[in-house]
């Protein structure tokens, strides 16, 4: 293939009318207008182009709901979950089917790219890498976990819901960027008896796409920072340090040089906070996916451990861990009222709120039933955990700072977001 690189506007005119002619229901109408200002300096390879397309494209998907990529990563939002109202209570998004959900909250799409293949580290005792929340997506069939992860979607029921992939492909070859497809892959990439390796050619092209400098821009205030283009304000120096000291955030949020000297602030490892159940996650009623109903526990990286031969003996050491998040735009949202949703199941609906539980975890009272967090707020308790295995307790729940210092370090992952302009 070409290395030939060209700039994302002479793209966008497919994306755009592809994201305007069939928009998901409730979509964000200002995300293809934010991604045209953010993209118009970015050059994309032609396989970054296509990824691109296929990544905002809604006719991928099987339901009666037009649903693309994005429906679940939109840059606005940091390429995580797009609706506010979604994300202040289950925060888990209706799939292409009307009326189905998943089990988790969108993780963010961007920088995902960076995770390593998933392994275990013997040194360390510990699992690394992978995509998903569990790392499921260890990228052992594609050389990339977020190739492995931009197959699975498609093909869920309780997602875009397409049957298999040789459908995602005919709807590609069938498209309007064939031709796109065609060049990058070869002529034969739509032609019969090709599906199988054709499909695996869409999940390497969204994953170029997640790995291009539109997706990782590293254009943070923080990276500005580094870049000595800028200063950090005083409560932002203030929350750095405590992140790195008192906090002890920057132990799993590593702020290193990992990627050409740019912090990725996560270790791609696994870990349970010790999150409450979600009461309001639609899964808990998707009984025809989830017969446990509300009795269902989400076993995080235990689970998947299960079905893998050579780590069943390690699962149940790693129930209810989740993969350990990069904070990059972790407060990005396309205006200032929009609410985030937070870990695996969107308990946490602020960062002021989730740095509170970090803090103060093991020091207040237990909530007398299963708390949102709003009520969990307005008594001044936390629910128990949602699984009560391997608990981290060494790293947070009694961190004794100061409503300062809560505040402080928000304002720090604040400075984190891409689009940053001195």
């Amino acid at each position: 293939m070409s290395s030939f690189r060209f700039f994302v506007p002479l793209v966008l005119v497919l994306a755009g009318a592809l994201a305007c002619r069939d928009a998901p229901t409730g979509a964000d109408p200002g995300a293809t207008r934010l991604m045209s200002a953010v993209s118009a300096a970015v050059a994309l390879s032609r396989n970054e182009a296509l990824g691109r397309l296929i990544f905002f494209d809604t006719r991928l998907s099987g339901g009666a709901i037009p649903q693309a990529c994005a429906a679940c990563h939109d840059p606005n939002a940091g390429w995580t979950g797009p609706l506010s109202a979604v994300n202040e209570h289950g925060a888990v998004y209706e799939g292409s089917v009307p009326g189905r959900f998943g089990n988790r909250k969108p993780p963010s799409s961007a920088y995902a790219t960076l995770s390593p293949i998933f392994h275990f580290e013997p040194d360390e005792q510990l699992f690394e890498g992978g995509n998903f929340w569990d790392g499921r997506a260890t990228g052992e069939q594609l050389g990339n976990p977020a190739a492995d992860q931009a197959l699975g979607p498609f093909l869920n029921p309780v997602e875009q819901a397409l049957t298999s992939g040789a459908d995602v492909v005919r709807l590609i070859c069938d498209g309007p960027y064939t031709n796109v497809f065609t060049d990058v892959w070869g002529a034969t990439a739509c032609e019969p008896g090709n599906e199988a390796q054709s499909y695996e050619r869409v999940g390497l092209s969204i994953a170029a796409f997640e790995g291009s400098d539109e997706s990782n821009a590293f254009t943070s205030k923080f990276d500005a920072y580094r870049g000595h283009r800028v200063n950090l304000t005083s409560e932002e120096h203030l929350g750095f340090a405590l992140f790195v000291g008192k906090a002890k955030c920057a132990g799993c949020h590593v702020t290193g040089d990992e990627h050409g000297g740019r912090a990725l602030f996560t270790d791609f490892t696994f870990d349970n906070i010790g999150t409450p159940k979600n009461p309001e996650n639609p899964w808990y009623g998707m009984t025809e996916f989830n017969p446990q109903g509300a009795n269902w526990r989400d076993p995080g990286l235990g689970g998947f451990l299960t079905t893998r031969a050579e780590y069943q003996a390690l699962a149940q050491e790693n129930l209810g861990k989740h993969k350990v998040p990069t904070l990059r735009n972790v407060d990005l949202r396309p205006s200032p009222g929009f609410v985030k949703a937070y870990t695996h199941n969107g308990y946490f609906k602020s960062l002021e709120s989730l740095v509170h539980f970090y803090n103060t975890r093991d020091v207040l009272p237990t909530c007398a039933g299963e708390y949102t967090e709003a009520q969990a707020l307005a008594v001044n308790c936390w629910p128990l955990p949602e699984i009560a295995a391997n608990v981290n307790r060494t790293e947070l729940g009694n961190l004794r700072l100061s409503a300062r210092e809560e505040a402080a370090i928000v304002a720090f992952m604040r400075a984190l977001s891409d689009g940053y302009r001195p």
